[in-house]
């Protein structure tokens, strides 16, 4: 009796370890929606979007509870999502997590597009964070007095980007480079707030020497401006 009790609680143990891979490998792959209970890579995906955006303040263990619930919510009040705390398709690709389904990541009339656009003629080949740090200077840029106030107007405003003079920004997108918009419109300032970049090993304006970096990523030099 007891050899059968102890083989029904390994069988019971191993088992539930069992259906536990299988649902963090099947949330891995995003075909599944996350929610309260949910364990895995893609949870700590979520966790640390929603930290690293201000939304989120507790452990980044792939492990969904209060905290994480609260926060998902938060962030879909703000985004103007369904507020239920359980990241299905339409929260993830607000979060910029790939959905397998999704064959067309983005609208080619939104902004993530356009952003993604630019980045990719101008930053791709940089380091993620570098790609992001792009995305965020154009950002930076619309809310600036001395630029246009839109994503389009920066980016295309004459003499601005080397993407948009050579003809780069006509390139498809790299998925890094959509998933960079994604973060940079979604709050991720690797700058703190610069608005301008330059390579110095190609840089061709003398006026850019007059700024003064704050931080370099990758290959680009930052800077807030010429003050």
């Amino acid at each position: 009796m007891k050899k059968a009790l102890l083989f029904m609680s390994v069988f019971f143990i191993i088992s539930l370890l069992a259906i536990t891979f299988y649902v963090d490998d099947y949330i891995a792959y995003g075909q599944a929606n996350i929610f309260w209970g949910s364990r895995g890579t893609q949870v700590k995906t979520v966790q640390s979007k929603l930290k690293r955006w201000g939304y989120y303040d507790g452990a980044v263990d792939g492990i969904y509870g209060y905290r994480t619930y609260l926060a998902i919510r938060k962030f879909q009040k703000k985004h103007n999502l369904k507020v239920d705390g359980i990241v299905g398709n339409a929260t993830k690709k607000a979060l910029g997590i790939p959905v397998k389904s999704n064959k067309t990541p983005v609208s080619r009339n939104d902004d993530v597009y356009l952003l993604s656009k630019a980045i990719t003629g101008e930053a791709r080949g940089e380091p993620y964070v570098g790609q992001v740090a792009v995305g965020a200077v154009i950002l930076n840029r619309t809310k600036d007095p001395r630029f246009p106030h839109s994503i389009a107007g920066v980016i295309y405003q004459p003499g601005a980007f080397t993407a948009v003079d050579d003809g780069q920004i006509n390139l498809n997108p790299t998925e890094s480079a959509i998933r960079a918009a994604r973060d940079a419109i979604n709050g991720w300032d690797p700058t703190g707030g610069a608005i301008y970049y330059w390579n110095p090993a190609t840089a061709t304006s003398k006026w850019i020497w007059r700024l003064k970096p704050t931080l370099k990523i990758g290959k680009h030099w930052f800077a807030k401006g010429p003050y």
